[in-house]
């Protein structure tokens, strides 16, 4: 396995820091999808797909989109609610349920990593929980913030859910959701890349709301691998 390294970001009260196998947090860039970063500089813009309806009858919807994207129908079902949701919250900000799948397939396949499942509640089982931040060789120290109530480390933090938030981060956006339900989490993220105004459909506010996410431009680069793989799927 490859040597894991931290990247952290400070935004204000905001700590981000996620623990990277080469812009990988959860180490699945290398599953037989062959998703690899791909060869873009910082601020190429990302393909974009035809924002969704109003309406939209999401389950035949994430039925029928998994088919060609090879994403389960939970997680996209998910990844879709956040982006009609955050649409009508903040509409400059075009966010596509594309972008969250990048960074649902970046941060632990869908909710997949080491044999985890999303029940049909969207929550992920056994919880997903990273590495323990302890200042250990490549790895940032963060103290615990929560008293251990996410992650159950009551010493230091750890990312936690199908999305990765770390605990400060998900008492800023999680509000009382749970940060291994899919759709809470979804949810989460689309206010999170949303925020500051950004429009994550230019090149230049995709990469700045993703880059939130993890200061790691091969990072963003796998986020934007996979989030133009599903935009443009046949």
């Amino acid at each position: 396995m490859r040597t894991a390294m931290i990247v952290m970001g400070l935004f204000g009260v905001l700590v981000v820091a996620i623990v990277l196998l080469l812009g990988d947090p959860l180490g699945t860039s290398t599953r037989t999808d062959g998703l690899r970063p791909a060869p873009v500089t910082r601020n190429t813009p990302v393909a974009q797909g035809i924002p969704l309806p109003a309406g939209l009858d999401l389950v035949g919807w994430s039925r029928d989109t998994a088919d060609r994207t090879a994403i389960p129908a939970r997680a996209l079902r998910a990844y879709a609610a956040a982006e009609l949701d955050q649409r009508a919250v903040t509409p400059d900000c075009r966010l596509s349920w594309t972008t969250l799948a990048g960074i649902g397939r970046v941060e632990s396949d869908h909710g997949r990593w080491r044999g985890t499942e999303l029940g049909s509640d969207g929550v992920a089982r056994p919880p997903i929980i990273g590495v323990q931040l302890d200042g250990s060789p490549g790895v940032a120290e963060i103290r615990d913030t929560d008293g251990g109530r996410l992650d159950g480390d009551p010493t230091y933090d750890r990312a936690v859910g199908p999305l990765q938030f770390l605990p400060a981060t998900w008492a800023r956006y999680g509000g009382n959701g749970d940060p291994q339900n899919i759709d809470d989490a979804a949810r989460a993220a689309a206010a999170y890349l949303c925020a500051k105004g950004r429009d994550t459909a230019s090149g230049v506010g995709w990469w700045d709301g993703v880059l939130t996410y993890n200061r790691s431009v091969e990072y963003a680069q796998l986020v934007w691998a996979a989030a133009n793989r599903y935009a443009t799927a046949p």
